[in-house]
């Protein structure tokens, strides 16, 4: 009797940690040494993306990844050491990874609306055209006005000669047709340049109204912006206090003195972060006790 072996399925990924295929091993935890696999960073940093990320799938992933989904934060500490790193950006986002809403959030919200409802009525003015009509009808009458006198001046001298007035009496009955249409739209196209430019001084009105709500919408952005980096700033200098690394915090984001690496690492550590960090800096002893001091799952490579 033969035995034919299978593959026993990997057990389900616990909550709160991450399972990465390299080959046909299986790595899983809340700490996951990948250091001497070959695996780069950048895979790694690409595989949790598609793993984390809602839609961002691919069809044959060469780095399977399971994980939880990543949050606002993680696009600013996913890697660590950062390639880029914008501190008060960062904070921000782990500002909102809490839950927090500034006291601008309800305002702001309610700009962008009255923006978006200026924007959506917008109209396009050919003031320019309306003119050109006007310009034109006035032209055309003239000349008309012209050809009536003219005519009427040749029938008078043959009424005064006894001559015959048959032609001249046509043409000017075409003529004087002819004005009075072109006076019926001169008077149209007059009527239409006054509507256009009502509009376009609508317009003018709509635009200065646009560019003071875009503005409003900037500020309480700013604002808003401003109020969340406050609420969790001293948490940061908390949380940079208890990590390797030499920094000093000062009294806002501008005034922080030391390299982003130690900075991600405390908007870490500060922000609720499900999604598994890829890290590969010698900070730690071992990636588990990188993992519990960033309180986060922890890729080591």
């Amino acid at each position: 009797m033969s035995f034919v072996p299978t593959r026993v399925p990997a057990p389900p990924r616990r909550p709160g940690t991450v399972a990465v295929a390299v080959g046909d091993v299986s790595h899983r935890g809340r700490a996951v040494d990948l250091r001497g696999t070959g695996v780069s960073p950048e895979e790694l940093v690409a595989a949790v993306h598609t793993a984390s990320t809602p839609g961002a799938t691919v069809r044959r992933p060469e780095l399977p990844v399971d994980c939880e989904r990543a949050g606002p934060v993680h696009a600013h500490v996913s890697r660590i050491p950062p390639r880029s790193f914008d501190l008060r950006d960062a904070l921000v986002a782990a500002a909102r990874s809490h839950g927090l809403v500034p006291a601008a959030a309800r305002p702001l919200e309610r700009a962008r609306a009255e923006l978006a409802a200026a924007s959506a009525d917008l109209d396009t003015v050919d003031l320019s055209s309306a003119k050109r009509r006007v310009a034109d009808a006035g032209t055309r009458a003239r000349r008309l006005d012209e050809r009536v006198a003219t005519l009427r001046g040749r029938l008078e001298a043959l009424r005064e000669v006894g001559a015959d007035t048959s032609a001249v009496e046509a043409d000017l009955a075409e003529a004087v047709a002819s004005l009075t249409e072109v006076e019926t739209e001169r008077i149209a196209a007059d009527q239409r340049l006054a509507q256009v430019e009502r509009a376009a001084r609508a317009a003018r009105d709509g635009r200065e109204r646009r560019l003071h709500l875009a503005d409003h919408v900037a500020n309480l952005r700013r604002r808003a912006r401003r109020e969340l980096v406050s609420a969790v700033f001293d948490d940061f200098g908390a949380a940079l206090a208890t990590l390797p690394g030499d920094a000093e915090v000062g009294d806002d984001p501008a005034s922080y003195r030391g390299d982003a690496t130690t900075a991600a690492l405390a908007v870490a550590r500060l922000a609720r972060v499900a999604a598994p960090l890829v890290v590969s800096v010698d900070r730690f002893g071992s990636p588990a006790e990188a993992a519990t001091r960033l309180d986060a799952p922890v890729i080591r490579v």
